[in-house]
């Protein structure tokens, strides 16, 4: 025995199961209480002659359990319905059935690792390299074939002579004493050592110092900003003309573009039809266009008295017999590709703004030419008489 080192316990080795089960009875009964029992396998009936009370690690699966629910059904409420609410197939933004899965998966997500990393962390305190168990001729056998029990110093009853009569009593195969490990000092300010930090310090310093300032300016390598390229806000000398911004190459389309088909054509036997609806929203968006591209020449009500005064040649009026004559994919084509001294508008009106203006004017044109059937209409739509 080695009378300078302090006692952790007394460890007794068995041959069989049986006589583990009765062992750890017997030492029970006796009134120790801080005591193990090592086996190579669980042992059924160990729990109960050990009398060890059920483990807490269930509290800590039913929280963090309940936990990840309340989580998993937080997060997706809030996105879902509050930072960014979103309409999935016409169900409401909580969408209670549809969270199910991804609740449950998070509740079990959450209870089984909270378990695991508990059970470890903190109930077997793993790992613990200097358990005075380990390398022990005592675990070595535990480990293999044997069955055995320790009785440590930590307990209320524990007296060394007394504790080793009561495991010779059991008929042991083994006693053996177990020593806490003598504790070992490793300075860290040893001069190998500082040394060794200086040196790794002015390796890894010049290494990094090379590789930044020399290394990566070294041939093939440079940087991407002087590589060689073309800057389309720069002047090129790559190109006759100097310049870096190119032209499209002739006969381009943009992709997912239909270029207009009579571009460039001044009366077109045919034209496109009239793709929209006039509803009050397709009026009101061509009014808000017509006022802004087309009334500064045509005037508010298409009569062609510009408001230009004189810059330009009045255009002719909207609600000649001629103009009232063109079909809606003519007006359409002469907003798109001009006409006379009207530039196209192109560029400046969308596809869907340009029939909106056309059927705002086909508005302007019925208003002024109304015919007899249209005043009996709006009689019975006003319940006026608006002859009279």
């Amino acid at each position: 025995m080695n009378n300078n080192q302090k006692i952790f316990g007394i460890a007794a080795t068995f041959k069989t199961p049986d006589e583990i089960i009765n062992a750890a009875k017997k030492v029970t009964k006796s009134g120790y209480t801080q005591f193990d029992v090592n086996t190579p396998y669980p042992v059924h009936g160990m729990d109960a002659a050990m009398k060890i009370k059920p483990s807490k690690l269930g509290f800590i699966t039913l929280i963090m359990g309940l936990s990840g629910a309340v989580i998993a059904l937080f997060l997706m409420y809030w996105t879902m319905s509050v930072d960014y609410p979103l309409v999935i197939g016409g169900k409401p933004f909580f969408a209670l059935p549809a969270f199910i899965p991804v609740t449950f998966e998070l509740t079990v997500l959450l209870a089984t690792v909270s378990t695991v990393i508990a059970m470890i962390a903190l109930f077997f305190r793993l790992p613990d390299n200097k358990h005075p168990l380990h390398d022990t001729e005592y675990m070595k056998s535990v480990s293999y074939d044997k069955y055995g029990i320790v009785i440590e110093s930590t307990d209320a009853k524990f007296d060394e002579n007394a504790v080793m009569d009561f495991l010779k009593n059991l008929n042991p195969l083994k006693i053996e004493v177990i020593y806490f490990p003598e504790d070992v000092a490793y300075p860290i300010f040893q001069p190998k050592f500082i040394m060794f930090l200086i040196g790794v310090a002015i390796v890894v310093s010049g290494g990094t110092y090379v590789t930044l300032n020399k290394l990566i300016y070294m041939t093939p390598y440079n940087w991407m900003m002087d590589q060689d390229k073309l800057n389309p806000q720069k002047p090129s000398e790559l190109f006759t003309d100097g310049r870096g911004m190119r032209t499209p190459v002739e006969g381009t389309v943009a992709k997912g573009f239909i270029p207009y088909p009579y571009m460039g054509q001044t009366n077109p036997t045919e034209v496109l039809s009239n793709p929209t609806l006039p509803t009050k929203e397709n009026i009101a968006l061509g009014k808000a266009k017509f006022f802004t591209y087309c009334s500064p020449c045509h005037g508010y009500f298409a009569d062609g008295d510009s408001r230009l005064r004189g810059q330009f040649p009045n255009p002719p009026t909207l609600h000649s017999r001629r103009a009232r004559d063109f079909s809606d994919g003519m007006i359409y084509h002469i907003i798109t590709n001009g006409q006379n001294v009207m530039p196209s508008y192109a560029s400046q009106i969308t596809r869907e703004e340009r029939w909106a203006i056309v059927n705002y004017v086909r508005v302007l044109q019925r208003a002024k030419n109304a015919s007899d059937s249209d005043l009996i209409e709006m009689n019975k739509e006003t319940g006026s008489n608006v002859t009279n």
